[in-house]
């Protein structure tokens, strides 16, 4: 014997969404989101925020992960062009920064207001 069940029409709550994110907004975040779902990625930003003076050159990047200076430098230009870390030439290595203004914004956007 199974219960009656009674659905009242004033049960339900208010809409919680109120807007989606703009698309080029949500396109922005997506290809941060992208690339931070890549281990040695996230691995990499880690090692450059830990580093001293908050940056890294390229060499001191490929002993720590395992992989050749082809590879690092691939997932960096990865991370550099979805905003995450900032990039400067100096002589033949590149030095990268933990943008941490996108990582703010990453988050921000993912948080209730």
């Amino acid at each position: 014997m199974s219960l009656p069940v009674t659905i009242e029409p004033t049960a339900c709550c208010a809409p919680r969404v109120t807007s989606p994110l703009a698309p080029e907004q949500a396109d922005r975040l997506a290809r941060v989101f992208k690339a931070l779902g890549d281990p040695t990625r996230v691995s990499l930003l880690s090692l450059i925020a830990r580093s001293e003076g908050g940056e890294a050159c390229i060499c001191d990047l490929t002993e720590p992960v395992g992989l050749s200076q082809a590879t690092v430098s691939h997932h960096m230009k990865l991370l550099a062009e979805a905003g995450l870390v900032t990039r400067e030439q100096r002589g033949r290595w590149a030095y990268f920064a933990v943008n941490h203004d996108a990582l703010s914004a990453a988050a921000d956007a993912l948080r209730p207001l």
